[in-house]
């Protein structure tokens, strides 16, 4: 007895039949797109706006810029020092220097997390490009990291100006404005996505968290104790290009007399950033998932 047949699907009368197909007469109604960047932009973007991680990161992020920010021009407000001739905008920098690990944590998270739940084999059969994933998580965590950073960075510069007013500080010119603001929320960003390439480096996302940490904050604490005068150049340098000098210059604060200016802080993280992601994407290609 022989064992009966489907029956075959019945072809739309305008469409042709894929080649190779087992139903010579049918092609599915569903239309076959040619993937794009910007699809798997789309997915990480769902991905980061549905996760509880990125709500509970960028939440302290803000609360710590924005609060740290406003309670420190209270202070320096309630308590009539003498500011006259002051930047009111360098006061935004000791919220931002908390706030950066919050960046970090998530950058870290972004790309480690899917290691350690499994959930990368997922995302690289949906996508088996592995450097266009890569890339599209570039893209979506710089862009949001960048507008909460310029956000809350330009709330903490607007109150600031605000409560100082009339005490004698000077009005900030359209460049300390500019790097007080976009500048910072740049240099954040990159700094965020140097933890995102990090990140995937290391596929785990407590040690590549510990690492980024140990990058912010080691070289500073190392120079605060070499008192030896052979080492007084070694000491010099690493306070000069250390993450929070590097911050603070934004403010023009610098905590040296030499060293980066201006936006140096910006092309050296950038060029960090780049480095890092070149490795990044040469593992990718190499290692298994």
């Amino acid at each position: 007895m022989s064992t009966p047949q489907p029956p075959m699907p019945q072809a739309a009368p305008d469409r042709q039949a894929a080649p190779g197909s087992p139903y010579p007469g049918y092609t599915s109604p569903i239309p076959v797109v040619r993937t794009t960047l910007w699809h798997a932009v789309a997915s990480e973007w769902t991905k980061i706006r549905s996760v509880r991680s990125t709500m509970w990161t960028l939440g302290v992020f803000v609360l710590l810029v924005v609060g740290i920010g406003l309670l420190a021009g209270a202070v320096v407000a309630g308590s009539s020092p003498d500011v006259s001739g002051a930047n009111p905008l360098e006061l935004g920098f000791f919220g931002l220097l908390l706030g950066s690990m919050c960046v970090i944590t998530l950058g870290v998270l972004t790309t480690a997390s899917e290691y350690g739940t499994g959930m990368i084999r997922t995302t690289m059969v949906a996508c088996p490009n592995r450097g266009r994933v890569l890339a599209a998580k570039a893209i979506v965590f710089f862009l949001v990291a960048f507008v909460v950073t310029l956000v809350s960075a330009s709330l903490v510069a607007l109150a600031h100006v605000a409560m100082l007013e009339g005490d004698g500080v000077l009005e900030p010119s359209g460049e300390e404005w500019l790097k007080a603001t976009v500048g910072v929320s740049l240099y954040i960003a990159l700094l965020g996505l140097l933890s995102l390439a990090v990140g995937s480096v290391i596929r785990h996302s407590a040690g590549a968290i510990t690492i980024m940490i140990g990058a912010v904050l080691a070289p500073l604490v190392i120079a605060l104790f070499m008192f030896s005068q052979s080492l007084k150049d070694v000491q010099q340098a690493l306070f000069e290009y250390s993450i929070p000098n590097q911050l603070s210059i934004f403010y023009a604060n610098s905590l040296t007399d030499s060293g980066p200016s201006g936006w140096d802080p910006l092309w050296i993280m950038l060029g960090l950033t780049a480095v890092a992601f070149a490795g990044a994407f040469a593992l990718l290609e190499k290692r298994d998932v």
